[in-house]
């Protein structure tokens, strides 16, 4: 008896290609010049918190109470930042660093007491910058007569615009230079 073993061919199937993605086509026009808006807020920054996109990475400085006409900043790089009031060096890291003003408090203007958790020199609360293709380090300056100071830095000097929002001021950096990604 002979025993007979078939084997069945089975053809086989082209593995599924990825369709090319997209470039991404980026803004741009933004610059790197100071950026200022000349209004101020009694309404206190409550929260600061950042987020990555395609073509920046974005921080946004949340003071709710404050209409978007009130919201008065000015935003520029520098070669270091010091701290209103003592004038204490602030050490941000970074290939350029982005000194980020907001005319309003980090505290209760009628009480005093603080409404934002930052402490002076430190990275800012709750924000962690792991992964992000613009944006290197963030600290708290400081706040004083009404203004509040954040340290940005960013991996260099790069274009960035800032836009005023009810209850937010968003500031952008884009990742590069170029129109697309």
């Amino acid at each position: 008896m002979t025993a007979t073993l078939g084997v069945a061919v089975v053809p086989a199937e082209a593995a599924p290609v990825a369709a090319p993605r997209a470039a991404v086509v980026c803004p741009t026009g933004w610059g790197s010049l100071d950026k200022t808006y000349p209004a101020s807020s009694a309404e206190p920054v409550r929260n600061v918190r950042t987020g990555r996109h395609d073509c920046y990475d974005r921080m946004v400085i949340d003071i709710p109470g404050a209409g978007s006409e009130t919201l008065g900043y000015s935003v520029r790089y520098v070669d270091r930042i010091y701290q209103d009031g003592s004038g204490q060096y602030i050490p941000v890291a970074g290939g350029a660093v982005l000194e980020v003003r907001v005319h309003a408090p980090s505290y209760d203007p009628e009480t005093g007491e603080p409404t934002y958790a930052g402490r002076p020199g430190r990275p800012l609360p709750g924000v962690n910058l792991t992964g992000y293709s613009t944006f290197r380090d963030a600290r708290f300056v400081g706040s004083f007569e009404g203004d509040t100071q954040i340290g940005l830095g960013v991996r260099a000097r790069l274009p960035f615009r800032v836009l005023r929002l009810a209850d937010h001021l968003v500031i952008d950096v884009a990742h590069t230079w170029g129109t697309t990604r």
